[in-house]
């Protein structure tokens, strides 16, 4: 049976600068390629894109406010040719050193309600680690400016656990993005992952006690600021919910087009080519995996428990026909705290969803035969 398709990622890989614990798709701006690019987008979408009504779109990068303000509208052109629920969410990524009040007046003029800010830190030393720079004022006005014009969801980033870091740099970056009129935080313990800068430079994390003393930091702070905790690693005023990322969290169907995309379409993760030159020449397709049921399940379960609501019973029975307690043997995880199954939900405690990768392992290993 096949399943309804409601939401787009596309992906713009171009940035100005190279972040240096970034393993996304990514590659240098170089104007030559862009307009290329975009004709390429455009056929992929009129090849994978259905007609659907969709809830979400979510242009991601690399970079996508480093284009200029006519390479962004014929982006916009383009991705205007799909149709939008009346209740929708389309989200751009941006860094505040590529952004604009024209790009933000063009991201209005094309129905963009949501954009995503990649601050990550406001520390000088940090900034410096990871290769980026921020310029506080300009972004403050930014912020401004785009809730003046009524995009008012605004997301912002932060990356934390540092190899240089420590509790005070942390409590500067939370003090000030908290101090800025958003909806939505993100955050994210550093990782050091292979062809990566950093990951080539051998360095150690952060001791893994300090890492869970800032993340629960993280989780308190931002609780008493007004924020909800609703996944693992992110945070809302009320209402505020990523519309988008959940539709993963929900293991629900999405296209996925451009550089590096996937997608989920009828039980098959596909993932795109990482090679420019394949890129244009059409071969999008790098890899794909056909899920079985039990697979399929799997994901559900592990992707389900990420958020702090968890998996709903009853609706992993209407979707599987199966009771989940039928098919696994869960109820050690419920004993020992682990797990909390009431009102209808199994999900992780919150003081435990730093181990949340160990729980979810015991969970699908505890498998009735």
């Amino acid at each position: 049976m096949k399943n309804s398709i409601s939401s787009l990622y596309v992906h713009i890989p171009f940035c100005n600068k190279i972040c240096s614990y970034c393993d996304f798709c990514k590659i240098y701006y170089d104007k030559k390629y862009i307009d290329k690019y975009l004709d390429t987008l455009e056929f992929e979408l009129k090849n994978k894109y259905k007609s659907e009504i969709l809830n979400t779109i979510y242009i991601g990068g690399g970079t996508p406010s480093t284009l200029s303000i006519n390479e962004l509208e014929k982006l916009f052109i383009i991705l205007s040719k799909c149709k939008l629920n009346k209740n929708y969410e389309y989200t751009i990524e941006v860094n505040a050193d590529s952004l604009s009040y024209e790009k933000l007046d063009l991201f209005k003029k094309y129905k963009i309600n949501r954009i995503s800010i990649g601050i990550e830190s406001i520390n000088k030393d940090n900034l410096l680690f990871m290769n980026r720079e921020l310029d506080k004022e300009k972004l403050i006005k930014l912020i401004n400016y785009s809730n003046k014009i009524g995009i008012s969801n605004i997301n912002a980033d932060l990356i934390y656990a540092l190899i240089c870091e420590n509790m005070d740099i942390l409590k500067k970056d939370l003090e000030f993005i908290c101090s800025l009129n958003i909806k939505h935080i993100s955050t994210y313990s550093l990782e050091i992952n292979k062809n990566t800068i950093i990951g080539n430079m051998n360095l150690k994390p952060i001791d893994e006690d300090i890492d869970y003393d800032m993340y629960k930091y993280i989780c308190d702070y931002l609780k008493n600021n007004g924020f909800i905790h609703y996944e693992i690693s992110n945070f809302c005023k009320f209402g505020y919910e990523s519309c988008h990322n959940l539709v993963y969290w929900n293991n629900e169907n999405y296209y996925g087009i451009g550089l590096g995309a996937s997608s989920y379409i009828n039980n098959k993760r596909i993932d795109n080519t990482r090679s420019l030159n394949k890129y244009f020449n059409l071969e999008f397709v790098k890899n794909v995996e056909i899920l079985d049921k039990n697979s399929i399940i799997m994901y559900e379960i592990m992707l389900n428990l990420r958020k702090c609501c968890g998996i709903s019973l009853d609706k992993f029975y209407k979707k599987y026909n199966k009771q989940l307690y039928d098919m696994y043997d869960y109820s050690d995880l419920v004993n020992r705290n682990l797990l909390i199954e009431e009102k209808g939900n199994l999900y992780i405690p919150e003081d435990k969803l730093y181990i949340q990768n160990n729980i979810i392992l015991m969970f699908l290993n505890a498998i009735k035969e």
